[in-house]
């Protein structure tokens, strides 16, 4: 007889067990959900919304919810916080190469009112200058770059003299000129 009974009532067991599974995973689905909707939407613009909130403790409650979601992406490098100095230092290493992403970095936000940011000239220290053997030269600076003569411009060089300082200007049709302290200017491509 109690084999019937446990036999009977199987059905209406495994039916609870069933709407227990289904509560567990709804309940898992209602806790991840909203976390995975949060972390999305992750800007400064969402802390600054909560500025037009007039009631206090929804202010508030927007506050601590914005900066908790920045906070974690920071954290986990989701989001990263660059200063004008940091963007001004890429834009000129980076001078002389295409970099198709560098326009993201320079938004007007960084602009003191002008509308073109982009870097015209750079004046780097050269650490060296060496020449090549169709008696071009290789200008190594001292923040890294090396830059190649492409013309054959006659550019006066005394290595026992050197030079300290490279002026290097955007041309046209994407080209770049370079003068050596108070040199003549010559075609130059970057070459690392």
């Amino acid at each position: 007889s109690a084999v019937l009974e446990r036999e009977r009532n199987k059905p209406e067991r495994e039916m609870n067990i069933m709407r227990h599974i289904l509560l567990t995973i709804g309940l898992l689905g209602s806790i991840t959900l909203p976390t995975v909707a949060q972390t999305t939407d992750i800007s400064t613009s969402t802390v600054y919304a909560c500025v037009d909130l007039t009631d206090d403790a929804q202010r508030l409650e927007c506050y601590d919810s914005a900066v908790g979601r920045l906070k974690a992406a920071e954290e986990t490098g989701e989001v990263v916080t660059v200063t004008r100095e940091q963007v001004e230092n890429v834009k000129r290493d980076t001078f002389g190469f295409s970099m198709p992403s560098l326009p993201k970095l320079t938004m007007p936000k960084f602009g003191n009112g002008d509308k073109d940011m982009t870097l015209k000239e750079v004046q780097i220290p050269i650490k060296k200058v060496d020449e090549t053997l169709r008696g071009h030269f290789l200008i190594y600076l001292d923040n890294g770059q090396i830059w190649e003569q492409i013309d054959d411009k006659r550019v006066y060089y005394s290595s026992r003299r050197g030079a300290e300082m490279a002026l290097i200007k955007k041309a046209s049709f994407g080209s770049y000129m370079m003068k050596m302290d108070d040199g003549v200017l010559f075609r130059v491509k970057r070459v690392q």
